[in-house]
């Protein structure tokens, strides 16, 4: 094995080489930073690499497991964490110029777990300014490039996490999804985001997008990656008003072999309205292979979604607007105009408008859960259309991005867990991606189903072998 096949293995797989002793986390590091700084001058995935931290760390971690001592399958790990994520005396942009110097004094909650866990953070990644955007088309960091084709968007915002994974230049990372912002990069970039359920991780620490649709999630090469990532992330914390005090289980020793009494339900309003046609090919096949596999796929409706979208839009801009209105209103000059248009429709959201499309988004959960109670999970294509040229949207056009490339914002609304997959690939050699949907909290399911369906397909070990950039 040369080290550049590494640099693309899965967590497990490297965790159990530092396990072994046959990589040191002090040599992955180095390996790693070197390969980062090859690469990154192109691919634009990091905004900040933590060169001395990280060796700081893999030398602690090292130490350990020469004591004996190994605390986690992520001990000794890179991991690349999205820069609207507060780190502890490192800087975090959040992707702007208005915090382009910010220094936090405490690391957000996911960090604390992650470094318990021993974990290496490696980096802070590009994103959509703000967060507020489909294709991390930074104008003062830089867009970021799909490994996949230089020329096209990765998909975002957490676009600068999913071309770091790609690209091997990192085993790990954390996005964010407020309307799709972790699962569009994933499927455009063919790796695997998890969007956890509302309250399942905490958001402590992270700048808020939209605080009760924002979600932190992880994203790595494959599913049973992002359950172990998962499962030191979550857990309640005081700290975050929405955490769920409710048990974290993603543990299982042995994974399904089939899918009989798995009930997977197909909503084709909404979900499958103007697919390109070569990705609802893909979407259709995949669907065979679930069926395949033992699954039984219901076509149903849910109900008020055109209702629901209005509500998502509504809450989305009101809340993002109230975050950025002190700063917006004295210093304006510092956002780009992508996102100052996108503020804008916040200002003239009203209270009864805000307090209307929070009640509809109430009863639309209560509706989906009813609607879906027979089944386990919901499926649909991730992204709708493929990935477009780097600053081939107009800024007044690209408010629109999400709802072209994606019907994610919707699943966000909701709270749902929803996981993106890749599912195959089309024109260009670029991949595309399968969303499955579970009720809230049994990302464990989900995730059992969405490793199985893996599995059966090899995707993982097509995309390992046809390295995105190399």
């Amino acid at each position: 094995m040369t080290m550049t096949d590494l640099f693309f293995h899965d967590m497990t797989t490297v965790s159990g080489l530092i396990k072994e002793k046959k990589v040191s986390p002090i040599e992955l590091t180095q390996l790693l930073l070197e390969r980062i700084h090859r690469y990154n001058p192109v691919l634009n995935a990091y905004i900040k690499v933590m060169d001395d931290e990280a060796l700081s760390q893999a030398k602690e971690l090292e130490k350990e497991i020469m004591e004996g001592k190994l605390r986690s399958p992520l001990h000794g790990i890179p991991i690349a964490i999205k820069d609207i994520i507060q780190t502890k005396g490192i800087v975090t942009t959040a992707g702007s110029k208005v915090f382009e110097d910010w220094i936090p004094d405490e690391d957000a909650t996911v960090i604390t777990r992650l470094k318990e866990a021993g974990a290496i953070l490696i980096g802070k990644t590009n994103l959509h300014e703000f967060a507020m955007g489909a294709t991390t088309e930074n104008p003062f960091y830089g867009a970021a490039k799909n490994p996949w084709d230089l020329e096209r968007i990765p998909g975002g915002s957490s676009g600068g996490s999913a071309v770091a994974l790609a690209a091997g230049l990192c085993f790990g990372a954390l996005g964010t999804d407020t309307a799709g912002s972790v699962r569009l990069p994933s499927a455009l970039c063919g790796t695997v985001g998890l969007k956890p359920t509302y309250g399942r991780v905490s958001r402590h620490g992270c700048l808020p997008f939209s605080w009760s649709l924002d979600h932190i999630g992880p994203m790595t090469r494959t599913v049973k990656d992002s359950a172990i990532l998962l499962g030191y992330m979550a857990g309640y914390d005081k700290k975050d008003h929405s955490s769920a005090d409710l048990p974290v289980d993603m543990d299982w020793d042995q994974p399904l072999d089939h899918l009989k009494g798995i009930k997977l339900g197909i909503c084709y309003e909404y979900f499958l309205e103007g697919v390109h046609p070569e990705i609802e090919q893909v979407f259709h096949d995949a669907i065979l292979r679930l069926v395949d596999l033992g699954a039984e796929v219901v076509v149903l409706k849910l109900p008020g979604i055109e209702e629901a979208q209005w509500a998502q839009r509504i809450i989305a801009q009101a809340e993002a607007y109230s975050f950025h209105e002190p700063i917006l209103t004295h210093r304006s000059e510092l956002y780009s105009e992508d996102v100052k248009f996108r503020l804008r429709f916040g200002k003239d959201v009203s209270a009864f408008d805000y307090l209307k499309a929070q009640k509809i988004r109430k009863k639309f959960i209560q509706d989906v859960l009813q609607a879906t109670e027979e089944v386990n999970l919901l499926a649909s294509p991730m992204n709708h259309n493929p990935a477009f040229k780097i600053g081939s949207v107009p800024p007044e056009q690209a408010i629109n991005n999400m709802f072209h490339l994606s019907k994610a914002p919707l699943v966000s609304m909701l709270g749902f867990p929803a996981l993106a997959l890749p599912c195959g690939f089309i024109s260009g050699n670029m991949p595309t991606g399968l969303q499955l949907i579970g009720k809230p909290f049994k990302e464990k399911e989900l995730m059992q189903v969405g490793e199985l369906y893996e599995k059966s397909e090899h995707w993982v070990e097509f995309i390992e072998k046809n390295k995105a950039y190399e």
